[in-house]
């Protein structure tokens, strides 16, 4: 039987316990504040990034996983024995792709056993994906079936989220075609989407609640008629918002499995606080 090791970058925010449980190896993305450099969710945490970004003169900026630090998990893996899936957040919002497609390179022949998927988005979306497959190898998946798996989960995914302001976007360049948004009127609450692996523009709202309606009509629409829907509450420092949400979502589409998460603080110095959205999956 195939040994199967599954890899993700950090924006994936996998809770703690199923990065365990599914034996999933997490690459730290990086965040830079103050001319000193943190591994993304393992040198700094959610709480602590949201508590810093408070009274924080300065902002944080961020940068793919290195070259070196993906060829490194990588070359662990396969001198066990295992052939590597790696799925990473959407090529068109990070270069951890290219990280990762030049550290297979580097590795010569030992690098055809490293397939490198791209998730086509981030957050829990991506997360979803990479749980899929990370189930199906666990449970005796061939390596070409958890291959053929990833692709066809990139396309029964998604995500959508009500930012505060698009100021944090605007600032980390990630704001796609929610460009458009910029300079409307105060207290409006955008919500977006990773659509083609970009970050879209979809509505303007006028209040918190209301943006948080939509985003469960907006997820209704998408998984309306299918099965073993999984449904995950994504949030940047918006704790009991976040709960409410999932708990509504939970009981409007009965799904199989709920996942309440954070916000990677990478992903946080782009979403900004007060971010709240819902991700989803079905077959």
């Amino acid at each position: 039987m195939s040994k199967i090791a599954i890899v993700t970058d950090s924006t994936s925010y996998i809770p703690a316990d199923l990065v365990k449980k599914f034996d999933i190896t997490v690459a730290p993305q990086v965040l830079i504040w103050d001319d000193k450099t943190y591994r993304d969710g393992v040198d700094i945490r959610s709480e602590e990034f949201f508590a810093r970004l408070k009274t924080a003169k300065t902002m944080a900026t961020t940068s793919q996983v290195s070259v070196a630090d993906m060829q490194t998990i990588f070359q662990s893996l396969v001198e066990r024995d295992f052939d590597v899936v790696g799925i990473f957040i959407s090529a068109k919002l990070s270069g951890t792709i290219q990280s990762a497609t030049q550290a297979k390179e580097l590795m010569g022949t030992s690098g055809g056993k490293v397939t490198i998927v791209d998730s086509n988005s981030t957050a829990m979306a991506m997360g979803f994906q990479v749980l899929s497959v990370a189930r199906a190898a666990q449970e005796g998946a061939s390596l070409k079936d958890c291959i053929a798996l990833a692709e066809k989960a990139r396309e029964h995914t998604g995500v959508f989220f009500a930012v505060d302001t698009l100021e944090f976007l605007h600032r980390g360049g990630r704001i796609g075609g929610a460009q458009r948004f910029l300079g409307t009127l105060l207290n409006m609450k955008p919500i977006l989407a990773v659509q083609d692996g970009k970050v879209e523009g979809l509505e303007r709202i006028r209040t918190k609640t209301k943006a948080h309606d939509r985003i469960l009509e907006l997820i209704s629409e998408q998984v309306k008629g299918k099965s073993n829907i999984r449904i995950a509450c994504l949030h940047a420092n918006a704790h009991e918002d976040g709960k409410k949400l999932l708990e509504r979502a939970a009981s409007e589409f009965s799904p199989v499995e709920t996942i309440y998460t954070e916000l990677s603080p990478v992903v946080g110095t782009h979403a900004g606080p007060g971010t709240v959205g819902l991700a989803y999956i079905h077959d």
